[in-house]
């Protein structure tokens, strides 16, 4: 999402851009990363608009900046919004991509995306995540072409970051006050406050809509530590995994893995006849359910 239409002439000059956020501590709905750029000639004129840390600004000063950005054909913006599933997934994940990390990544997608369209970037401004030298310096490597200034706070210092700081907040509020529920449980509602873990009225909500069995709505970053204080009181979930014995070794701490093998990946591919010649057969989940390996589609 973001700026469209054919990339403007102005893109052929020397362009700055700015980088921020937009719902990184809220456990409820997407993180948003937004960007805004321009020439580097239209840099006193961006000034005079009057953006500011979209934190500083109301909801309706918010929305009537980013309509007036939108507008102005001098002005090009971008957004990467995360749903929360892809937060929870990357953080759960055997090998866990931290906060930080999926916040670099997201950064380097809106500058590698408007690099793409013909853009011509010679200074990029950021707010920073972590250490502002190490993120500097791992955007440098990435980028080498491109000046970059990491700072803290930027969405108050660089009216660059200021625009881009609205781009991601609106589009985050939107998403929420849009937001279509996967499930269709007849006691929902939507008055889940702002969706961070203290606001009162989020976790009024929270406790409303847990599930003994299946968890949180999709709308919740499941991740986050503030949801395991709901389910003290969880079913137990015991997976047919745990109980299988054959085709299964026992790791160095006494806890049941399967084999790769038994899930058909090796160093080649065998062909069903060879596996059944082999002895092992397949581990007991897959007989009972009489799934085959996927050779071909």
């Amino acid at each position: 999402m973001g700026s469209e239409g054919s990339t403007p002439k102005w893109a052929t000059e020397p362009c700055i851009m700015g980088i921020d956020e937009a719902g990184r501590g809220p456990v409820l709905g997407p993180m948003v990363y937004g960007c805004l750029y321009c020439a580097l000639s239209y840099r006193d004129a961006l000034s005079s608009l009057n953006f500011a840390d979209s934190k500083t600004l109301k909801e309706e000063k918010r929305e009537e900046l980013f309509e007036l950005l939108k507008a102005n054909e001098s002005i090009g913006w971008a957004v990467d919004v995360i749903d929360p599933r892809e937060l929870s997934a990357k953080m759960l994940k055997k090998n866990k991509i931290n906060l930080n990390e999926i916040s670099h990544d997201s950064a380097m997608g809106l500058v590698a995306g408007v690099l793409k369209m013909g853009v011509l970037l010679t200074e990029v401004y950021v707010d920073t995540v972590g250490d502002a030298d190490k993120y500097t310096s791992k955007l440098s490597q990435k980028f080498p072409g491109i000046k970059f200034v990491v700072a803290k706070k930027a969405d108050s210092l660089y009216p660059v970051v200021s625009g881009a700081s609205i781009v991601a907040k609106v589009t985050r509020d939107r998403a929420l006050h849009n937001w279509m529920f996967d499930e269709t449980a007849e006691n929902m509602h939507r008055n889940f406050g702002s969706g961070y873990p203290g606001d009162p009225e989020t976790k009024a909500w929270l406790e409303h809509h847990k599930h003994s069995v299946f968890g949180f709505p999709t709308l919740v970053r499941f991740s986050w530590a503030t949801c395991t204080t709901y389910f003290k009181d969880a079913v137990e979930v015991i997976w047919e995994s745990d109980n299988l014995d054959e085709d299964c070794s026992t790791n160095k701490n006494g806890k049941r893995q399967l084999k790769l093998s038994s899930l058909g990946f090796t160093g080649r591919r065998k062909s069903s006849e060879e596996i059944e010649s082999s002895g092992k057969g397949r581990c007991k989940f897959f007989q009972a359910r009489k799934l085959e390996q996927l050779v071909q589609f």
